[in-house]
């Protein structure tokens, strides 16, 4: 917390670090750092008796560990997590899950120059001025490795409602797009290549594209395009915790993130009413899905279809000007292993975040049924 005086900020020695949780009646809190010991979180909410298929947990957290292609940070974690509370004979207790995940391939030598030195497009200065200290190995908090406890939670939330499907896929990376209309993926074949584009095609042109920023000692930014499937009409709230707007939040949250679109998104400013409405046929369906399934902030029963931008990763090879706690000019070119592309070890996160939300809503609105 800064307290202002004048011209002085000073930073309180009992500030804490809120912005941990997210939920409402599913509630996930995170913890750890990216050369801590390890990293977990507690998962609260889950109703008792649910059976629980630990291997569909295990197998996201290998989509989304490190070292996992070519294509990837060269870290190796084996990111094997381990369930302390919450779980009795394969199912659900009700009882808060905690679970943790053991970093073992930290090489916390590689960031000894960063203690002094901000890296541009990081948090490095904004956690200096806000609280007065900051890990800088590898970010601390700061660092994508925490995403790993929401792939754990999503997961565990992905089990309170096995009829919904949740599908994520990388539509572009860099000036690469995929063109090709979502019916005409084979979506059950999303991780048949290292870039988790189902178009061979086009992945391949996006695998190029990659290792060309790599040996440039540079890195790329794309677009993860998600569909979730089978969503039942009346998630959401009508105000402030309209659906979309949660989605927007769980998603915005994920490092890297820098934009959300739902439906027709952006393009819907191009639209006439009449072209972006969406008809509604006999059966309650609509023709077409310009909405991207949420009408008010509530599902409508078609499938919920959004895009998250993601930036360039910031950590590069290339000499790039900054400036040390100082304030004096000095030039940086990073070390360590780093991702030249997030997007492909992104999907699971994606789907994750979008589970998260859809089961929390789920049994927020379990208040409403007769």
């Amino acid at each position: 917390m800064l307290q202002y005086y004048g011209e002085c900020a000073i930073v309180s020695y009992f500030s804490a670090m809120p912005g941990n949780t997210i939920g409402q009646s599913l509630v996930l809190t995170t913890y750890g750092e990216s050369h801590g010991t390890q990293i977990g979180g507690i998962l609260d909410g889950m109703p008792a008796g649910i059976d629980i298929n630990l291997d569909l947990v295990q197998l996201a957290l290998d989509r989304r560990r490190p070292g996992q292609s070519h294509l990837t940070t060269e870290r190796n974690e084996e990111d094997k997590v381990t369930f302390h509370s919450g779980l009795f004979e394969g199912k659900t207790t009700g009882t808060p899950i905690a679970f943790s995940i053991p970093n073992k391939d930290q090489r916390s030598k590689d960031y000894g120059q960063l203690k002094d030195v901000y890296r541009p497009s990081h948090a490095d200065y904004t956690y200096d001025t806000k609280y007065g200290h900051r890990d800088y190995r590898g970010g601390g908090r700061s660092s994508a490795r925490e995403t790993a406890c929401r792939v754990v939670a999503g997961a565990l939330a992905a089990q309170i409602l096995p009829q919904i499907s949740v599908k994520a896929w990388v539509s572009a990376v860099g000036p690469i797009a995929l063109k090709v209309p979502t019916a005409d993926l084979d979506l059950d074949g999303i991780d048949a290549h290292p870039t988790r584009c189902p178009h061979p095609e086009t992945a391949g042109k996006m695998e190029a594209y990659i290792e060309q920023c790599r040996s440039e000692k540079d890195s790329t930014g794309g677009v993860i395009t998600a569909v979730a499937l089978g969503v039942p009409v009346g998630l959401g709230e009508p105000v402030f915790d309209k659906l979309q707007a949660d989605l927007a939040k769980a998603l915005m949250s994920i490092n890297a993130v820098k934009g959300f679109e739902i439906g027709s998104g952006f393009a819907a400013a191009e639209m006439r009413g009449s072209a972006h409405n969406d008809a509604i046929t006999e059966d309650f369906r609509t023709a077409t899905n310009h909405a991207g399934g949420v009408v008010g902030g509530l599902s409508n029963g078609a499938p919920i279809e959004v895009r998250v931008a993601f930036k360039p990763v910031a950590t590069i090879g290339k000499e790039q000007n900054t400036v040390d706690k100082d304030g004096k000019a000095t030039v940086l070119a990073a070390k360590g292993r780093h991702d030249p592309c997030v997007v492909p070890r992104a999907v699971p996160i994606v789907e994750a975040m979008i589970q998260l939300v859809l089961a929390d809503h789920y049994l927020r609105n379990l208040k409403y049924t007769r």
